[in-house]
């Protein structure tokens, strides 16, 4: 595979600290080695659930130098987009299956200066991506029903990643794939194996005492040859 080699990044979902405390979280995510921290935005509406905003992305920001791998799972995120990234965001993930111009918001994430991410829920055929591929910089292939933290991985991603995964090699080399959702060990290793670049997890690390050795593990996962 085209990107064989590379180091696996770990993406340390943040749904999942500790927010009575979030700014030393942020600090202990950068010591532990996590890659990027996964920010995950719910408006209550496209899911069941609502977290943070710009506001809170913005103070968290002061608190490390990591990127910030923001996704969007939000109605409408054309009108958002700027606000996320002027707060801080480094990556913005949108969802073809929500209302408005996903499209178009990953246009403006790119005339931004960020990077445009694109994420599909476990439900919706991969063939959905073919239009956005070309404008993403990142991929995020959806292993749970988004919206809460702690659930059981959903096998069926692993053949949207390999999907995902050849057309970046005939196409895209550079484009991140990352898998989110009931990621640990040997799930985690299996969608490397077949072509994920990122790992998101949340409560698989953010239980453990010391998550750095966990973080090393997974960094050094690799593609099948």
């Amino acid at each position: 595979m085209a990107y064989c080699g590379a180091m696996t990044k770990v993406s340390a979902s943040i749904l999942s600290a500790d927010f009575s405390r979030l700014g030393a979280e942020m600090k202990m995510l950068e010591a532990s080695g996590s890659d990027w921290a996964h920010v995950d935005v719910m408006d209550g509406m496209f899911v069941p659930n609502i977290t943070i905003g710009p506001s809170v992305i913005k103070a968290i920001r002061k608190c490390t130098s990591i990127p910030f791998d923001v996704h969007l799972m939000i109605q409408r995120p054309e009108r958002y987009v700027t606000d996320f990234i002027k707060a801080g965001a480094d990556y913005l993930t949108v969802h073809p299956e929500a209302e408005g111009d996903p499209l178009g918001a990953m246009g403006k994430i790119s005339d931004a200066g960020a990077k445009a991410g694109i994420s599909i829920n476990p439900e919706t055929d991969m063939k959905v991506l073919d239009k956005y591929l070309d404008k993403a910089d990142l991929v995020l292939i959806m292993t749970v029903h988004p919206g809460f933290g702690g659930q059981s991985f959903i096998p069926s991603g692993v053949e949207k990643i390999r999907y995902v995964r050849k057309w970046a090699d005939e196409h895209n080399p550079k484009l991140e794939i990352s898998v989110d959702g009931g990621i640990n060990r040997s799930t985690g290793a299996e969608c490397v194996r077949a072509g994920a670049t990122v790992l998101a997890a949340g409560s698989a690390l953010f239980g453990l005492a010391d998550m750095s050795p966990e973080i090393r593990m997974w960094q050094g996962f690799g593609p099948d040859p």
